[in-house]
């Protein structure tokens, strides 16, 4: 703590938490990285603000294992409520609303079964995370719709891994201790963004993916 930087003293002196600070300074630097992914190796997800505030949500459980068990039975239970709702032909919005009350029944199921079989890390999340991953079946829904529920799933997986690799991003004691210190280099998002903003080379993904058309070039 003694080689905070001033400009972290200033906000802790103004009251504001030594956590929240580092988790803001963290945000671009996670979104830069999702960016990344998406622009230079081609990873799709669900765009960028989805695996984002997963992210963040992860962090804010009660160890990761929890995290992604909420994630993966909000996946689930999306995935089997709208067969389950298919032959009823219900509009788009309250079939979504429905789909949110069944998942947010099973999520409290699953958070009781984690109290009974004494799991009390689970039994113990926060409502905040488990909000932001219960809004994910609405973008999960979408994706079935529009693009089917092979693509859906994959994206839902990519989100995950994506998430889980921004959790111990975030979580990397070094890069803590470094924002602590040196607060601006949060600034070099901006550089780094510009630069994957005039990307125009192929992705790492399509060079597996045309590999055949590359190899007749």
């Amino acid at each position: 703590m003694n080689n905070i930087s001033p400009i972290i003293n200033f906000f802790l002196n103004e009251g504001v938490p030594f956590e929240t600070v580092i988790l803001i300074l963290m945000l671009p630097i996670i979104a830069t990285f999702i960016a990344f992914l998406r622009q230079v190796v081609g990873i799709k997800a669900f765009g960028i603000y989805t695996p984002l505030i997963i992210t963040f949500a992860f962090l804010a459980t009660n160890g990761l294992k929890y995290g992604i068990a909420i994630f993966l039975a909000v996946i689930l239970v999306g995935m089997i409520m709208r067969f389950v709702l298919k032959p009823f032909r219900l509009l788009y919005l309250p079939r979504v609303a429905i789909m949110l009350t069944v998942v947010a029944l099973a999520i409290l199921l699953m958070l009781t079964l984690g109290g009974s079989f004494r799991r009390t890390g689970l039994a113990s999340v926060s409502i905040f995370p488990i909000l932001i991953m219960i809004t994910l079946v609405e973008k999960f829904v979408t994706v079935q719709i529009e693009k089917g529920n092979k693509t859906a799933i994959i994206l839902a997986l990519e989100t995950l891994l994506i998430s889980v690799v921004g959790f111990y991003i975030a979580s990397w004691p070094l890069l803590i201790a470094l924002l602590s210190q040196y607060p601006w280099i949060v600034l070099l998002a901006f550089p780094a963004n510009f630069f994957l903003g005039k990307w125009t080379g192929l992705r790492i993904s399509e060079y597996f993916r045309f590999k055949e058309i590359l190899k007749k070039k």
